[in-house]
């Protein structure tokens, strides 16, 4: 009892708060019972705090009012995805650059404002993301133009994704084809990538030892809070177990049924 009260403590003393929004904040169109709570909390309390999604396909302003559809407003400033992440690696690599994209508009969107610009003829990338049109033809096209000269960047690393299905083929399940076909291997900017979570904490204003990472996910967001620096909370609403956590060398911090525990009760 004494050593979760610490954990408590120690969580609730944090400056900033970084946390995955699918497993850990909603479950597709549904929040996670003691969501709301938490966020009012974190505002009440002046926390600095940032949802940071590995998920391209919705840009900001489409996350903040997916939420407000639930019940939940916050600003769109606190919302952080793997769409702009991979926009702003480009444009500081290449200014001006132009990619042949698969992906849908949030990451469309977030090239256009990072001044790159559509190109299937001579890209200097090809760049991949989630989405619903992928066929055939979207593989022959880009195995041809990363033949021919263009560099591979997928927005994330995750072979697949929660829907109100099941699990379906994700980011990385779409790039594997075309990294097979073209022996040429994705730089993945998302989570577990640093670069994603020192944009966070720059975007908090925070250090890393003054933030913590909250996520479902071993593979991304653990693994990411620990490379970062950042002490690390995973919690059992997403899609790990307390056993699964046995299968990775490493470990979170905390583990916490959900985020319904952080805020203090009464």
């Amino acid at each position: 009892m004494d050593q979760m009260t610490d954990t408590m403590e120690l969580l609730r003393s944090k400056k900033g708060f970084i946390c995955d929004m699918d497993g850990v904040i909603y479950h597709g169109n549904h929040l996670i019972e003691g969501v709301s709570a938490f966020v009012e909390w974190l505002q009440k309390e002046n926390k600095r705090f940032l949802f940071l999604t590995n998920s391209s396909e919705r840009s900001p302003l489409e996350l903040q009012q997916k939420l407000a559809r639930m019940g939940l407003h916050i600003g769109e400033e606190h919302f952080y995805t793997s769409a702009l992440a991979t926009a702003k690696f480009i444009a500081s690599q290449k200014p001006g650059a132009s990619a042949y994209v698969i992906g849908a508009p949030g990451l469309v969107g977030a090239l256009y404002e990072a001044g790159i610009v559509m190109n299937d003829v001579d890209p200097d990338y090809v760049i991949s993301g989630e989405t619903n049109t992928y066929n055939y033809q979207t593989i022959l096209k880009a195995v041809d133009l990363i033949n021919k000269g263009a560099r591979l960047i997928a927005t994330n690393s995750d072979l697949i994704a929660p829907s109100d299905h099941g699990a379906i083929p994700s980011c990385r399940a779409l790039v594997a084809p075309i990294e097979l076909a073209t022996g040429k291997s994705a730089y993945y900017v998302g989570k577990p990538n640093p670069l994603m979570m020192r944009t966070g904490l720059r975007l908090l204003g925070v250090h890393s030892h003054e933030a913590v990472m909250i996520g479902d996910r071993m593979d991304t967001d653990i693994i990411a809070g620990i490379e970062t620096g950042l002490d690390t909370v995973l919690v059992l609403s997403g899609c790990t177990t307390v056993q699964d956590v046995e299968n990775y060398a490493y470990r979170p911090h905390h583990i916490l049924n959900s985020v319904a525990e952080i805020p203090p009760k009464g």
